[in-house]
């Protein structure tokens, strides 16, 4: 549960004791509580902002300073082309996501010296259980705004991960890898 703190130390705690030292880390986890803000629940603001935003802080806290004193480590942070331009129905994911844009912003910053580079990639609407729950009449309305014309497949999104995860990308960071067909050119 990436909103509860002691949780994330005891997990990060738990993964070095048994496989080692964390050198990447990879900020996925999210929720969405879709509503018109004038209807929204302060349950469902609170909710997104922190598994999406808080929870970043949260697992990153405790990785961080190993990463720092080892001189390597790779954070990749999971934002979302609605982060960037924002959507209806989702004033609490979009901050949430432009706020992790600000977060990768400034830990890389905090970070580049020490070794350790922070990256965010910016998914566009992707073939997963949490777009699965979109009606269908507005996902193939959001679809029909996508220059490529379909939603981006997992796999896409992961080697772009994958990339910014590699020693090979040690001179990106502060970045922002927008995977999103076309949808949000900026």
């Amino acid at each position: 549960d990436v909103t509860d703190r002691e949780a994330c130390a005891r997990a990060v705690a738990q993964v070095e004791a048994q496989l080692g030292p964390v050198e990447i880390l990879v900020n996925n986890a999210g929720v969405t509580r879709d509503a018109m803000l004038h209807k929204m629940e302060p349950d469902a603001w609170d909710a997104v902002l922190a598994v999406d935003l808080t929870g970043l802080y949260n697992v990153t806290r405790h990785v961080l300073p190993g990463m720092r004193n080892r001189g390597y480590g790779r954070i990749v942070n999971i934002a979302s082309v609605n982060g960037q331009k924002g959507q209806i129905g989702q004033t609490n994911y979009a901050a949430a996501k432009a706020g992790v844009l600000g977060f990768t912003k400034a830990l890389a910053l905090e970070c580049a010296r020490k070794g350790v580079t922070v990256n965010a990639v910016s998914p566009g609407y992707t073939d997963t259980e949490m777009v699965a729950a979109v009606p269908k009449a507005v996902l193939d309305e959001i679809i029909a705004q996508i220059p490529v014309g379909r939603l981006a497949r997992p796999e896409e999104i992961a080697r772009c991960v994958a990339f910014l995860a590699a020693d090979a990308s040690g001179f990106i960071t502060g970045e922002t890898l927008n995977v999103n067909g076309g949808q949000y050119l900026a």
